[in-house]
C-alpha cells in the first residue's frame, strides 16, 4: 500500500534558509554544501515556466506531477521518478497541480537566501 503523501515538508526543511526564487507560488529551501545546492521545492499550481537553461540538475518528484521539456521532450513525471537535466540543456517546465521535489544543483550558487 502507497502512503499517503505530506502536504508540506517537515519543519527540519521548512527551517533550512529559503530560497529567493522570483515566482509568485514557488517556494524553496535551500540546504548548502560547497559544491552543490539541494533546494527541497514547494509550488502551486502556477503553469509555464519559461525556456531557461543552468548548469545540471537532478530532482525528484515528492508530491503530484510536471511536464518537462527537456532539449525539446517533453515527458511527465510523478511521485517517486525522478529527472535530469544536463548542464547548458534547454528547459522548461509545466506545473498543473501542487508539486513538492527535491532538486540538487551542480551550481553552487543557483539560489540566492531570501532576505529576512
Amino acid at each position: 500500500m502507497e502512503p499517503e503523501p505530506n502536504d508540506s515538508f517537515p519543519e527540519l526543511v521548512t527551517n533550512l534558509p529559503e530560497a529567493d526564487i522570483p515566482f509568485d507560488g514557488v517556494r524553496g529551501w535551500i540546504s548548502q554544501a560547497a559544491d552543490h545546492q539541494v533546494v527541497f521545492l514547494d509550488i502551486d499550481p502556477i503553469g509555464e515556466v519559461a525556456p531557461h537553461s543552468h548548469g545540471e540538475q537532478w530532482g525528484m518528484v515528492v508530491e503530484g506531477e510536471v511536464e518537462l521539456t527537456i532539449e525539446g521532450r517533453t515527458r511527465r513525471y510523478k511521485r517517486g521518478e525522478a529527472y535530469h537535466i544536463p548542464a547548458g540543456a534547454v528547459h522548461s517546465a509545466k506545473f498543473l497541480s501542487h508539486f513538492r521535489a527535491i532538486d540538487i544543483f551542480a551550481d553552487v550558487d543557483r539560489y540566492k537566501p531570501r532576505k529576512p
